[in-house]
């Protein structure tokens, strides 16, 4: 970042660490994140994340390629670690049983063949690419993967961060060999980095979870959720946290992939319109409240288990969008969507950074 000294941060543990200039990564927002996204944040001096789920092994190689034939600065390989589940035909019937009215309502047929719905977990595949490619940071989310997997990316040189709801998620990471850890408040949007827990009633803000993280681990912590603006960035700092994981602000620039139903709920989004819900994809996820949400939950024992419930309101959401609606697409958004702001990636990145620089008396 060529506009901010490089020594102007007081807390460089994440800057040292990572070889970045600007104490900001980019959320790897898997269906939203795009290479472009994470070449503008990581050539502005953030750490550019590349959400793998998005992805099969080919694509993501395709993906890095795209990357590193862009920058030669650090970037994030973002990986999920959830378990593909065993067969539920049950489960799947009484789902789509609940659903049927929707496709009467909308001119489809209830019985038709569906998709499963489904995000790529890390595998052996996806390992190979990590040894391959190398990135600076490998993150993942849900977790981490099993001990073999990890230690081969560690082998390869990677940092490894992972996603913590919790405390106690936060000790587990660390003991499990994590160079950092993401401090991941209830605000975020998005799907839950829980692993430990399912239960979202018990879990904690930002600002409350950051510090007793801070307190409870010894790597350097990022705080994630609610972030998406200078004040946010100050605030998380004065915490204890050595950086901030952004992801909503990221949703306004014109690199986020999503649909313009989408973006039309990003610009008309509330602190209060948006909840946890696990209607989507079966795993809890906050997202701006559309009629899904209204009229099923938003959490309930109804969808199958992740990644497979979005198969069924496929259907559903391509031709709500076709009309212009949103009714069945999973708008995810955090509480702070109100404080974003429409610009490229590259130039918000700066933004952010030189206005918190301002804000600490730095600039």
């Amino acid at each position: 970042m060529k506009e901010i000294a490089v020594n102007s941060w007081s807390d460089r543990r994440i800057l040292d660490l990572f070889g970045i200039d600007a104490p900001i990564v980019q959320a790897p927002m898997a269906g939203a994140s795009t290479p472009q996204m994470a070449i503008a944040v990581s050539q502005a001096g953030g750490l550019g994340s590349l959400p793998a789920a998005q992805y099969d092994a080919a694509g993501l190689g395709q993906a890095l390629e795209a990357v590193r034939g862009a920058t030669n600065r650090p970037i994030n390989l973002n990986f999920f670690c959830h378990k593909t589940p065993a067969p539920d035909p049950v489960r799947d019937m009484a789902w789509r049983a609940r659903l049927a009215p929707y496709y009467v309502e909308a001119g489809l047929d209830p019985a038709a063949p569906v998709t499963p719905g489904g995000r790529s977990p890390f595998d052996e595949a996806f390992c190979a690419l990590v040894e391959t490619h190398r990135p600076k940071v490998v993150s993942f989310h849900f977790g981490l993967p099993e001990q073999a997997l990890l230690a081969r990316v560690k082998a390869a040189g990677c940092l490894v961060i992972a996603s913590a709801t919790t405390v106690a998620e936060a000790v587990w990471l660390e003991a499990h060999g994590c160079d950092a850890v993401i401090a991941m408040g209830l605000e975020a949007g998005g799907h839950r980095g829980s692993f430990l827990t399912e239960d979202m009633a018990a879990q904690a803000g930002t600002f409350a979870l950051v510090p007793q993280v801070v307190d409870a681990v010894t790597v350097p912590v990022i705080a994630a959720g609610g972030v998406a603006d200078a004040r946010g960035i100050v605030a998380a700092l004065a915490l204890g946290a050595s950086a901030v994981q952004i992801g909503t602000a990221y949703l306004f620039t014109p690199e986020a992939k999503i649909p313009t139903t989408h973006r039309q709920a990003l610009k008309a989004a509330r602190d209060d319109n948006t909840a946890v819900t696990n209607l989507f994809t079966g795993r809890p996820a906050r997202g701006v409240i559309n009629r899904l949400m209204r009229e099923l939950g938003p959490l309930s024992d109804l969808p199958p288990a992740f990644p497979t419930a979005g198969g069924a309101l496929a259907p559903l959401r391509a031709k709500a969008e076709a009309e212009g609606r949103s009714d069945f697409t999973n708008l995810w958004s955090g509480q702070a969507a109100r404080l974003g702001r429409e610009m490229p990636a590259g130039e918000l990145t700066t933004t952010l950074a030189r206005e918190a620089l301002a804000l600490l008396g730095r600039r």
